[in-house]
């Protein structure tokens, strides 16, 4: 079950562990596991309303929300109920690492595990956000910012036809190359826009829930 309101939270079997039920936070990009934790219908409502992962600790008795001290925030992009609606899984975004121990997952070896292509297209991601903030001198990235989203527009709708025209003329190694250029500048343009890659997949999770 998708949760999306109040309709979908009264849905949740709240009374099987007196009022708590156990959330399973899933990069929703690489699909690598980060945490688990534990929320109740204030948390969940919580999540819901900001759009930050927030759960309910059971060591301070309150509610907290992931990243409020550290700064490393979850981004929910989606949440969904198990079979008996009395687990959860929160599919996310992570500004930063999860564990406290300074680690993208709390789950050992899973950073290992994670396919090699989705791992670095969320590792650039990554990089392209830290150039939009600090603008390094002499970064192409940060001339681009500099130059504005015309131009950035400008660039991935140059590197589009390059790729259509590579693939229609059979020629599949400029194809990869096109397409790389192409993946590089749509992540620029998507940071330059406020936007992520998570909300992309968002929106292809929701048009496929």
């Amino acid at each position: 079950m998708l949760i999306r309101d109040s309709r979908q939270i009264n849905a949740v079997d709240w009374d099987k562990m007196s009022g708590l039920v156990p959330a399973v936070v899933q990069d929703s990009f690489d699909g690598r596991v980060l945490m688990l934790g534990y929320m109740n219908r204030e948390a969940l409502s919580m999540t819901l309303d900001t759009g930050r992962v927030t759960f309910w600790s059971r060591s301070r008795d309150e509610l907290w929300t992931k990243g409020a001290t550290s700064g490393h925030a979850l981004d929910m992009v989606a949440i969904h109920a198990d079979c008996d609606n009395d687990a959860l899984l929160v599919m996310a975004h992570p500004s930063g690492p999860t564990c406290h121990q300074g680690t993208d997952t709390c789950f050992d070896g899973l950073e290992e595990r994670t396919a090699p292509g989705i791992s670095f297209l969320a590792e650039l991601e990554r990089v392209v956000a830290q150039r939009y903030e600090d603008r390094p001198e002499g970064s192409y990235t940060t001339t681009l910012f500099d130059a504005g989203v015309k131009r950035i527009a400008q660039k991935v709708g140059e590197e589009g036809v390059e790729t259509a025209l590579a693939a229609v003329a059979g020629d599949y190694t400029e194809l990869e190359n096109e397409a790389a250029d192409l993946l590089f500048h749509l992540l620029v343009l998507l940071r330059d826009c406020g936007l992520t890659l998570s909300d992309v997949t968002g929106t292809l999770e929701s048009r496929h829930g």
